[in-house]
């Protein structure tokens, strides 16, 4: 396995696979990995030749100082994770200038109206980061395939939306949410939270299992208000946001329709630690 932290380091790596008639799979994370990003490794590795993974705390798509501040950077052991894998990882860890430059500036992106939904709504300029990193991901790596978890369904659709607009040929490969066996979804901010904090997140997983089974027979204005009531005077989570909306557009909806997809979306924080969850219902 190599490691590299210099841009043309790994433009020499991409131009050596690329000649020879192989493919690469291209597992973009912000570190800290869990057994969520590994699954997301593993799959790559069984469909491509090489995996290219990023490990890069992008500045542009915090909103908030103090969690970019407080984002957990773990180097060291996310290279020893990976290396058992496979020797064909490669591993990308630049540092922000190599990405950048000297301008930490954010393309202003038109998502077709994805971008201004639930994350939107709470994190200002968000996905104009995550499009702007990716596109320069996108153009270093030149991946054939590139994998993205669930737990960010928002942040899926916003890719894919992405190489359209960009006119890339990478693919994009959703992979099912990754969770503990209490259902908690894996997600690198679960370092952070205290002991009370980790007993009490598995609830947000229970919540959203039983707004799917209710989804036949409820309206979302009922479901929602359920919800609502389920984290109004809860000890250690505050609800952020619930909503219930389409698949195809993510826009929130007043009542279902046939022949439609759902997902129910959620935001907690757990303290200072904000974790986002998301079912499928139909």
């Amino acid at each position: 396995m190599q490691v590299h932290e210099k841009r043309l380091d790994i433009l020499v790596d991409v131009a050596s696979i690329k000649k020879n008639k192989k493919t690469i799979g291209f597992v973009p994370t912000m570190g800290a990995l869990h057994r969520g990003h590994l699954a997301l490794v593993e799959k790559a590795l069984k469909e491509n030749d090489y995996v290219i993974v990023s490990i890069f705390v992008n500045p542009t798509q915090f909103n908030n100082d103090a969690d970019l501040v407080n984002y957990p950077r773990t180097l060291d052991s996310d290279i020893e994770l990976l290396s058992g894998l496979s020797k064909n990882i490669i591993v990308f860890a630049p540092t922000p200038k190599e990405i950048y430059g000297d301008k930490m500036l954010s393309t202003k992106y038109n998502f077709n109206g994805l971008e201004h939904e639930m994350e939107g709504k709470f994190r200002a300029g968000h996905f104009d980061g995550v499009g702007t990193v990716l596109k320069h991901f996108f153009t270093i790596v030149n991946p054939d395939k590139a994998y993205f978890g669930e737990k960010d369904f928002q942040q899926l659709q916003i890719v894919k939306k992405l190489v359209e607009i960009e006119k890339m040929t990478v693919q994009i490969i959703g992979c099912p949410i990754y969770r503990e066996e209490n259902g908690l979804a894996l997600s690198s901010r679960n370092k952070r939270l205290n002991t009370k904090q980790l007993e009490a997140s598995p609830f947000i997983y229970s919540v959203l299992q039983q707004v799917k089974k209710d989804f036949g027979t409820k309206s979302a204005f009922t479901l929602n208000n359920w919800v609502l009531g389920q984290f109004k005077n809860h000890d250690e989570l505050k609800l952020e946001y619930f909503e219930i909306a389409k698949v195809s557009d993510l826009k929130s909806i007043k009542r279902k329709q046939k022949g439609t997809k759902y997902r129910a979306f959620i935001a907690v924080f757990a303290g200072e630690i904000r974790l986002i969850d998301n079912i499928a219902l139909n």
